[in-house]
């Protein structure tokens, strides 16, 4: 049995501190690569050029906030040819009880929220969910 390929996350935060905590939970818990942009344009490039299994994004964030840069991941991968398959969203939120918070979360591929502050621990549930074939991280 081959191991199966790294699972590969992009998350996006314009908190910088928190995106580098992020990361290091989610690479030291579970086995996946993780790309990191404090810069919504710059991941909308990173989504073009490669493919992920999961997307993280910060629901409020200057310019452009989470929900808008997956829809305009999705609309690009629609258009795609082949169409790309969009990756499941989890959105990380400061305002998880705000109206449109909510109203995000009934849209496709949104899987679910996670308020900030969060508890390790609870990020890392939320992406099993969205990922029930991701393997933890060797040694743990």
């Amino acid at each position: 049995m081959g191991k199966a390929p790294a699972k590969k996350i992009l998350v996006v935060d314009d908190d910088v501190g928190l995106m580098r905590v992020t990361r290091e939970a989610l690479t030291s818990f579970l086995r996946c690569e993780v790309d990191t942009s404090p810069n919504p344009e710059y991941a909308f490039e990173l989504a073009l050029k490669k493919s992920y299994d999961l997307l993280i994004f910060d629901f409020s964030m200057p310019m452009i906030d989470g929900a808008m840069l997956f829809f305009l991941i999705g609309k690009v991968y629609n258009h795609s040819e082949p169409p790309r398959i969009v990756p499941p969203l989890l959105l990380v939120t400061g305002k998880g009880d705000e109206k449109r918070a909510q109203d995000l979360l009934k849209e496709a591929g949104v899987r679910g929220l996670v308020a900030k502050p969060f508890a390790i621990n609870r990020l890392i549930e939320k992406v099993r969910e969205c990922l029930p074939g991701i393997e933890s991280a060797s040694g743990t």
